[in-house]
């Protein structure tokens, strides 16, 4: 049964009320996930793991996150995206905590890969409302969601790394688990299915709201080229995020907590997702995407290639949060949202997050591979400056006739 909105209309301080919860529940998220490369260092010697394996274990929450991400978009077709929300962090939190009991390496990997499951529920069920929700507003309002991000970012791995040095690196991920349950509650009780449960449908009161120009069916040739793009993003990324702290430490000498300030900052980046999502509303996404790339590649060469001092590293890494999160991340998946029909939004969140974060999970291990060939600045050079070609050469090839870039809905809530 379907109700229109009006019958139950939220305003809009109460709608952005409800989206700063749910925000500061993505904060939480970007903590945990966050957290890990931090405390590596500590990891490694306590459990005697080589390079390979720590940097496995640093990426290898995005192989469940990206496995679950097709999935859980079929999830959204059968429970409502605030159940699946709840249901994630649940998840997410309880083998965050699992992994401080870890006995050695194949359960820890096992623990962080589940992790990225429950993450995966969230991202899809969040996104997916919000973008709905404020659909004429769709790539500001995932912004907003990046901005949280960000937050979560920053703070995750700096207090992370404070809280390892002063009580083990175990307690992080303590605190990290119980945060999430306890937003687990505040959905459940406090966030109304009149926000989270909208669905778009297509009215004909203007010639703006047609659809007919968007190919009918889900894996048409936009949805893959932002696909293709998201893939070279998420190596790029995660390659930097799982072993920089590492670098920082053994090759340029920083101290922990100095190294883990730099990989925070990536965090701060991720908070231009708001103007970045802003541009993206008000001009051509792909050339907004093709140059956020070009500015990844350069950024990537120098924090591997040229920068030696903390400061240099400071700004660097808060640029490759701005480029990678802030522009890359916010932009292809509010294009892949676009490169679809309004029925099969949920559907394209779940195939950009597995298209994301399934090479992500192996960017950790090609990154120090790739380290044992060519060195640190060699492997900079092939995955933070290489794979993001395939990403340009995607958005080259899109049909931007094709894409749904604004339209008027009138909204329903289900559920």
């Amino acid at each position: 049964m379907s109700k229109a909105v009006g019958e139950k209309q939220l305003n809009l301080k109460v709608a952005i009320i409800i989206l700063i919860v749910l925000a500061a529940s993505y904060v939480v998220n970007a903590m945990d996930r966050q957290v890990f490369a931090v405390v590596v260092g500590s990891v490694q010697e306590t459990y005697g793991f080589s390079l390979v394996q720590s940097g496995l274990l640093s990426t290898v929450f995005t192989a469940g996150i990206g496995l679950a991400g097709i999935p859980t978009g079929f999830l959204l077709d059968k429970l409502s995206r605030k159940a699946v929300m709840i249901i994630g962090i649940g998840i997410y939190s309880l083998f965050t905590m699992f992994t401080a009991f870890s006995l050695g390496f194949p359960d820890m990997l096992a623990y962080r890969a589940v992790t990225g499951i429950g993450e995966a529920l969230q991202n899809a069920a969040l996104f997916s409302a919000v973008g709905t929700y404020f659909s004429s507003h769709r790539t500001m309002a995932i912004g907003s969601l990046n901005f949280a991000y960000g937050i979560g970012g920053f703070f995750g791995p700096y207090l992370g790394a404070k809280m390892a040095v002063a009580f083990g690196w175990q307690t992080p991920f303590y605190v990290y688990a119980v945060l999430g349950f306890v937003f687990a509650v505040i959905i459940a009780f406090f966030v109304p299915k009149v926000f989270t449960e909208v669905k778009e449908v297509q009215t004909k009161e203007s010639n703006v709201d047609n659809q007919s120009h968007i190919p009918d069916k889900l894996y048409n040739r936009n949805v893959l080229m932002c696909a293709i793009a998201a893939m070279a993003v998420g190596i790029s990324i995660y390659g930097y995020v799982g072993l920089y702290v590492k670098y920082l430490t053994s090759v340029l000498g920083f101290e922990a907590p100095t190294a883990g300030f730099a990989l925070s900052l990536f965090g701060i980046g991720a908070l231009m997702g708001i103007p970045a999502g802003w541009i993206g509303d008000r001009f051509n996404q792909r050339y907004v995407i093709i140059a956020a790339f070009i500015g990844a590649m350069i950024n990537g060469y120098l924090l591997f290639n040229w920068a030696t001092t903390p400061g240099q590293h400071f700004f660097l890494s808060f640029l490759q949060g701005t480029f990678g999160s802030g522009f890359l991340f916010v932009n292809v998946y509010s294009l892949m949202q676009r490169s679809v029909r309004t029925e099969y939004v949920g559907r394209a969140s779940g195939i950009f997050i597995s298209s994301l974060y399934l090479p992500s999970s192996i960017s950790g291990y090609i990154f120090a591979a790739l380290v044992g060939a060519v060195g640190w600045g060699g492997a900079g050079f092939w995955e933070l400056c290489v794979f993001p070609v395939v990403g340009i050469i995607a958005m080259m090839s899109m049909r931007s006739d094709e894409v749904n870039l604004s339209y008027k809905v009138s909204k329903t809530v289900h559920g």
